[in-house]
């Protein structure tokens, strides 16, 4: 909760409709912060008002750190005062929760929250509701798809609830939708809640980052089945204390080469933004190899490693914190005093978000965008993944509707060729529709009709589109930056900061030193990427016509591999995308060499005896290339590739575990001759595994499968060498 800072407001004027409320109003808050001096923010008493005494819904766009969270506290005890039952906060990021939760205990509100991080502690949080022991329950939106609690609890505090608080709302416009499609749902629960009359239950939705578009959307879901017209309070965006900068450079050494000199000279701790998992943990790991002392937080840091995380921030233990957009919403650092991107996020609404974590609380706070020439590419995946398919949808609704029951994702996942994220994302999107909803046991179809909105995703994709448009002005723009932002998001009170690198000059250097720009070479030379072997059949793989179950057994299995890098890396992975973008042909030598610092790293137990090459029907010439290159260079004998049964597999990249299978399964046979080898190595004292060698690697079942294959013929082993690994 943000603390209101002294004022010298004047006492309340007499267009304060009750004063009785208004004093009340002022001495919770001045509870609330502690300090007897505290006055309301402009627009913070008007919120309270209209939740309180006309029970009014709600929308209040205000800037990081103004004071939301106050205006919810303030106006749960008020209308607990009243008899009022609990007010539910529906909070996106546990992060978040876990600082509300903190803040509430701290002013006095008995908050209580619900989230997979303290599944031990709902029982007791279901017996303090009972005995209307809690002030403020704090739930994420998936709770809502929970069984037991749609159905168990969610009814009682629909009955009782005194507020409804739906925080960082622009996640139920289109904006928000592959964020949270269960924000959508919250429209739903909105329509239950009485709107008029003495059991009103009055409605907040509060975020930092709206543009009109965003706001008239949340306004519409606020809107239902009321009878008032919605409260909507928007203040200033900007933040005088931000002073914003792009820097464009050539390439990724030169963007890592800028930050390993510089970081440590932008004062206090930050964040520095990447746009990929691999590339937030190849930079952490770079600048922690030079001296610097950050750590990597992204959606693969455990919750628990998280929480760590976020407290050695605070407590100013290291200078930044590497972050995917994991670390956005609900990060509460007042004395955060730096924000870098090292690529730009797709839309100047995530980019206002995430700077937003800057400058709250002290005078001065630099920003830098260092963009990237991949980021559209970027954009263009992330849109791609989180847009549901028709047809995909069609598939999973389908085997519902035929099963005529319940079924888990993993029983799903045989049925349907979709991936398990997809799959899930796909359950959610037709859960919040009403075609689908989660039971004891999984899923069933609710036998609703069901229509794919061609025209809402299109309305969204187009949205985007202009967004990344607008993304890609802001680099280049000679006008005021913050005046840039302030009017994409639809700020009237838009004007010139005096500060940024446009209005005042460039602020940071644009330079580096050779010895900068060597550790940064090094970084992104390094090579080496582990891929895990498969050890679990996927479930249910008999219904595919796959007789397989449960774990690989051991002699079956490969040993962990290697990938040159991920196409997604800051170094290698641009020239690998490019590689495999391009018309098949020998391996380039500079890659090869690259190949081969892999295998000289790799540390191994036993050492090779032969190479064995992958079939490939894309790029035949490129695979066949680095298998006899790396023999040569390895003075080892290449034993060819492994043939192709019945035309080989028979799917391309894409769909779930189980159809990756059975699209390989059986589809691999090892050569006589190579089957002769492998089984007479021992008698000629060679013993160890071959390295098998294809070009990209995604879901690892064809690995998978040609190991098995091949220790079936006599290898003793199978260590897996690629050159890319899509992710």
């Amino acid at each position: 909760m943000s603390t209101p800072q002294a004022s010298t407001a004047p006492s309340p004027s007499p267009a304060v409709e009750d004063p009785a409320l208004h004093a009340e109003a002022l001495k919770v808050l001045r509870d609330l912060v502690g300090r007897p001096d505290a006055e309301f923010k402009e627009g913070q008493y008007e919120a309270v008002e209209a939740l309180v005494a006309h029970r009014r819904r709600a929308l209040v766009v205000q800037r990081t750190g103004w004071g939301k969270s106050a205006v919810y506290f303030v106006a749960s005890l008020l209308l607990r005062a009243r008899g009022a039952g609990p007010t539910l906060i529906v909070s996106p990021l546990l992060a978040l929760m876990r600082d509300q939760v903190a803040a509430a205990a701290r002013a006095g509100v008995r908050a209580v929250s619900v989230s997979s991080a303290n599944a031990t502690e709902w029982e007791d949080v279901r017996r303090a509701l009972a005995a209307d022991e809690v002030d403020v329950l704090l739930i994420s939106p998936e709770r809502l798809t929970n069984p037991r609690f749609r159905d168990e609890q969610l009814p009682d505090l629909v009955s009782r609830m005194g507020l409804l608080v739906v925080d960082e709302a622009h996640c139920i416009s289109d904006w928000g939708h592959d964020f949270r499609p269960d924000y959508r749902r919250i429209r739903d629960l909105i329509g239950q809640l009485p709107s008029s009359g003495p059991r009103a239950v009055p409605v907040l939705a509060t975020t930092a980052t709206a543009n009109g578009r965003v706001v008239q959307d949340v306004v519409e879901q606020l809107d239902v089945e009321s009878r008032q017209e919605v409260f909507v309070l928007r203040g200033p965006l900007a933040r005088a204390s931000l002073r914003l900068g792009v820097l464009r450079l050539p390439s990724p050494a030169a963007r890592l080469a800028w930050l390993l000199q510089h970081l440590q000279e932008l004062p206090g701790s930050g964040i520095v933004y990447a746009l990929t998992v691999s590339a937030a943990e190849d930079t952490a790991r770079a600048l922690r190899d030079a001296g610097v002392e950050v750590v990597a937080y992204t959606g693969r840091t455990d919750p628990e490693q998280r929480e760590r995380i976020e407290e050695d921030l605070k407590a100013n233990r290291v200078k930044a914190v590497v972050a995917t957009s994991a670390l956005g919403m609900g990060f509460d650092k007042p004395d955060l005093t730096f924000v870098v991107h090292l690529g730009a996020p797709s839309s100047p609404v995530a980019y206002y978000q995430q700077v937003g974590r800057a400058g709250r609380g002290t005078d001065h706070a630099d920003v830098l965008l260092l963009p990237g020439q991949e980021d559209r590419a970027i954009w263009e995946y992330f849109a791609t993944a989180s847009m549901p398919d028709e047809a995909q949808a069609r598939a999973v609704l389908d085997a519902l509707q035929q099963s005529g029951g319940a079924m888990s994702v993993a029983a799903l996942e045989p049925v349907v060729s979709v991936k398990r994220t997809v799959l899930e994302l796909l359950l959610k999107v037709l859960a919040v529709d009403g075609a689908v909803e989660r039971v004891g046991g999984g899923w069933r179809a609710t036998g609703r009709d069901w229509t794919y909105d061609a025209e809402r995703y299109a309305r969204v994709a187009e949205a985007r589109r202009a967004e990344e448009r607008l993304m890609l002005d802001y680099q280049t723009t000679q006008t005021c930056r913050m005046e840039f932002l302030a009017r994409t998001l639809d700020d009237p009170t838009a004007a010139p900061c005096g500060r940024c690198d446009v209005c005042a000059g460039p602020w940071f250097p644009t330079g580096w030193d050779g010895a900068a720009r060597e550790r940064a070479d090094q970084a992104l030379r390094r090579t080496g990427v582990p891929i895990e072997p498969r050890r679990m059949w996927p479930s249910n793989m008999d219904r595919l016509g796959v007789p397989v179950k449960g774990r690989i057994a051991e002699g079956e299995q490969a040993e962990e591999g290697r990938a040159l890098a991920r196409l997604t890396d800051l170094g290698w992975g641009s020239r690998l995308r490019e590689l495999l973008a391009a018309e098949d042909a020998p391996l380039p030598e500079e890659v090869l060499q690259g190949a081969v610092a892999v295998l000289a790293a790799w540390g191994w137990q036993a050492r090779p005896i032969a190479v064995v090459a992958m079939p490939s029907r894309g790029r035949p010439q490129l695979v066949d290339s680095f298998a006899r290159g790396i023999a040569r260079l390895g003075r080892l004998p290449f034993l060819g590739a492994l043939e192709t049964v019945g035309g080989g597999p028979t799917a391309g990249p894409g769909g779930n575990s189980a159809y990756r299978l059975a699209s390989v399964h059986g589809r691999f046979a090892v050569p006589e001759a190579m089957e002769h080898m492998l089984r007479t190595a021992p008698e000629a004292g060679q013993h160890g595994p071959v390295l098998l060698v294809d070009d990209l690697v995604d879901s690892r079942w064809s690995l998978a499968e040609a190991a098995r294959v091949l220790r079936g013929a006599g290898a003793q082993g199978v260590l897996p060498f690629v050159l890319a690994q899509n992710g």
